[in-house]
């Protein structure tokens, strides 16, 4: 026997409060086969549900949009820091100036490879040790680091932390938003059951072939289960003949 299987994606659940308000709609009320009350509670709950739909696929969208600028923003930053690291070793090696100048940058411990690069925050950590360390040592005089400037570090660098900061608040606002559509799921389950409860109740006399098809015209979902799939389609293939 075909078991009903409820909408499991806001698309899904969409579609089928979508269906059970049209139907309502054209359908006169005494041969509805849901209640009034029934269909009004899809009427007043539908649009709200579309709404927060919409607004996360959005949100979700400028997300996605903006993800590959901002991964490209990522790997520069990561670049010019780890080329300014390399000039600062390589100019140590050469002893062209001394090593403590790690001190500044809390680089002790870094002076024949590079600190860890690999995610967000550590590029925004020691992007941020570099420009600081710089910066101090420039004030006190003394000859600043070149190919590249520190300068052009921190233009790289502060593009990234820009689009690092615009891309946690879009995540924030995809969370929110999911968040908010999650609480309405169950209120959406809930509405469908009462359809398509009422649905199969009004159909529940007729023969199961034309029952499942009158409900299915109001969005019931009816699926065999895979014995009874292989079962159906066997006996369809004796009916055909087939061997």
């Amino acid at each position: 026997m075909p078991y009903r299987r409820l909408p499991n994606t806001d698309n899904a659940r969409h579609k089928a409060l979508l269906k059970a308000y049209h139907k309502g709609k054209e359908t006169p009320p005494f041969k509805l086969a849901f209640s009034q009350s029934t269909y009004h509670k899809v009427g007043s709950f539908l649009p709200g549900f579309e709404k927060k739909i919409i607004h996360q696929k959005s949100a979700f969208i400028r997300q996605i949009e903006r993800n590959k600028d901002y991964h490209d923003l990522q790997k520069k930053a990561k670049l010019y820091i780890s080329h300014f690291i390399q000039v600062v070793n390589m100019s140590i090696q050469r002893g062209e100036i001394s090593g403590t100048i790690l001190d500044y940058y809390k680089l002790n411990g870094y002076s024949k490879k590079l600190p860890p690069l690999n995610t967000e925050e550590e590029v925004i950590t020691w992007g941020g040790k570099l420009i600081d360390g710089e910066t101090q040592r420039m004030r006190k005089g003394m000859t600043p680091i070149t190919n590249p400037t520190i300068a052009v570090v921190k233009v790289r660098y502060e593009k990234f932390l820009e689009a690092y900061t615009n891309q946690k608040n879009l995540q924030l606002v995809n969370n929110r938003a999911l968040k908010e559509l999650s609480d309405l799921r169950p209120t959406a389950d809930s509405i469908i059951v009462y359809v398509w409860n009422e649905v199969e109740e009004s159909f529940k006399d007729l023969p199961d072939d034309l029952r499942r098809e009158k409900a299915a015209e109001y969005g019931l979902v009816y699926f065999y289960r895979k014995n009874e799939l292989n079962e159906e389609n066997l006996f369809s293939s004796r009916q055909m003949g087939i061997s």
